[in-house]
């Protein structure tokens, strides 16, 4: 989240202090100038003078006219209606439907339709991972925001994927300016976006990709396979492994993991513990380890939305779901599973790449935080549970 505040400076230079000065001495009066005086009071007599009260009352009119111009011109003049990197584009919510008690999924469309956004949109798409700066009015600050991709799950219609709706999986953070205020508008009301930002770009070499995404970074994570699986032909059939760490059950209900681990084989220890230090609650007996449920239970949004992809793309996306509410948690062991080193440098046609996105911390835990230098948010160095696995053959990125 970036904001920005500006100050105005009002700068008098010397010469202009002197002037004012010699000016105010020239107001002297003295005994000998009483009749230059005299002559300019009678000449001033002769002259039409105007009141303070009607300059002010004419400085007043003339500034209520520009103001009144200014709005009237901006009224004529359309906004962007293409999403874009320079201005901020209004969108209006079309809907807020809630995902979890924490989260939910708005849906948005341009306030003006316009046909250029087909294209920005595919472009971000065939790139990689981006997001959208979402603007707070009231406070003017921003906060970056991953849109969800399409899929067989969506419920979008095909007009309204032609008008350009966007989607974004957002949580109600209780010390977020941005998602608080998100969480109160109502449909139909307007929000800017600027953007798209792109946040990580898949190099088309690339053929597998380990996900381990942490809350609402899921959304980063079926962005990435989305673009990497559309990529898919005869002679390139990429895969993506997903590994989504939640703190409710809601946000996942329904989700069934691919990869058979034993209960033994989780982290006893939450990212949590790992960053703000040991937590005596996450420790966990076999016993207490609650498995996957059923697939019976009617599916959260997002887990459809994995299995749509999973359907689109059958043995290309595989999906391992992890529950800090029910003390499971990811450790070294579930990671070393898909991070196995090899001796041999990797060319470019079998690139790998791990992706990490979540909350600071979560990233930190796995990867190492990233680090502010110059203004400039830059990826830092490898540390984390990742790092202890040695990942040779593998580029990490941080989200």
């Amino acid at each position: 989240m970036k904001s920005s505040v500006s100050s105005l400076r009002c700068r008098c230079s010397s010469a202009t202090l002197r002037s004012t000065a010699t000016r105010s001495r020239r107001y002297v009066s003295t005994s000998s100038s009483s009749s230059s005086s005299s002559t300019s009071t009678s000449a001033s007599a002769t002259t039409p003078t105007t009141s303070p009260k009607t300059r002010w009352l004419a400085i007043t009119l003339v500034s209520i006219a520009a103001a009144g111009a200014g709005a009237y011109i901006r009224s004529q003049t359309p906004n962007s209606a293409t999403l874009n990197q320079e201005t901020f584009t209004k969108y209006s919510l079309v809907s807020r439907d809630p995902v979890s008690p924490t989260s939910s999924l708005f849906t948005l469309r341009p306030r003006y339709h316009s046909d250029g956004n087909y294209d920005v949109y595919e472009e971000a798409w065939r790139t990689g991972v981006w997001s959208v700066m979402f603007k707070q009015p009231q406070l003017q600050i921003g906060r970056d925001y991953t849109p969800l991709p399409t899929t067989a799950a969506t419920s979008l219609s095909v007009d309204e994927e032609n008008e350009g709706y966007l989607r974004f999986f957002i949580r109600k953070d209780p010390f977020g300016e941005v998602s608080r205020y998100l969480h109160t508008l109502e449909p139909g009301a307007d929000i800017e976006m600027r953007g798209p930002q792109i946040e990580c770009s898949i190099p088309e070499e690339t053929r597998e990709i380990l996900f381990v995404a942490g809350g609402t970074g899921i959304a980063p994570a079926l962005q990435a396979g989305y673009s990497l699986l559309n990529r898919t032909s005869k002679e390139n059939r990429p895969r993506i492994h997903i590994i989504w760490a939640s703190r409710l059950r809601a946000d996942c209900v329904g989700g069934v993991s691919d990869t058979p681990k034993a209960p033994a084989a989780s982290s006893s220890r939450s990212w949590f513990s790992g960053w703000f230090g040991s937590s005596s609650s996450a420790s966990v007996s076999q016993s207490e380890t609650v498995g996957p449920v059923s697939q019976d239970q009617e599916q959260s949004l997002i887990v459809r939305e994995l299995e749509a992809l999973k359907s689109q793309y059958p043995g290309q996306i595989t999906v391992d779901y992890y529950l800090d509410e029910e003390n499971r948690f990811i450790g070294k062991n579930d990671l070393a599973e898909f991070i196995k080193p090899t001796k041999e440098v990797e060319d470019q046609e079998t690139r790998k790449l791990i992706l990490v996105s979540g909350p600071e911390g979560f990233i930190s835990y796995m990867a190492g935080p990233k680090v502010w230098a110059q203004g400039t948010e830059l990826q830092g160095p490898l540390k984390g549970i990742i790092k202890e696995l040695d990942p040779k053959g593998w580029a990490v990125w941080k989200l």
